[in-house]
């Protein structure tokens, strides 16, 4: 799922599509998200990190997370892979504090069906005119 603007009725869209009725937002104070139900925001601008259970921390985490990723491993994804890359490092985010085991195990059970061929992998790439096409 990608967002297509950072106009008001898009982002609120964005966030609300996949929300069950009333879950908390916690936000950044960008006026996109003003007028959300059950929305709290904080204000990075006025050195504001945390009011009470908004904060971004998790998130940010996360994002972090999924930048070692892409600099230190797969050091460039295409964007027909994005969502697997987002995907696979959420599922790590989120099992994070779990020993060793249990994260192999969640890993190795999140497989079970689930064979990627590589022709299916490089799909994108094949469709690209090869450079002696091009030359």
């Amino acid at each position: 799922m990608s967002v297509q603007g950072t106009d008001k009725a898009t982002i609120q869209g964005f966030v609300l599509g996949p929300a069950a009725p009333g879950t908390p937002v916690f936000t950044v104070d960008h006026g996109g998200y003003h007028g959300l139900p059950n929305h709290q925001s904080i204000k990075h601008s006025v050195g504001e990190y945390v009011d009470g259970m908004a904060h971004t921390n998790r998130i940010a985490s996360s994002w972090a997370m999924l930048k070692r990723g892409y600099h230190r491993t797969f050091h460039r994804i295409s964007p027909e892979q994005l969502d697997r890359c987002v995907n696979e490092f959420s599922g790590r985010h989120n099992i994070r504090n779990e020993d060793t085991a249990v994260q192999m195990t969640a890993i190795v059970q999140g497989m079970a069906g689930k064979r990627l061929k590589y022709r299916d992998l490089i799909a994108s790439a094949l469709k690209q005119p090869a450079l002696s096409d091009v030359f």
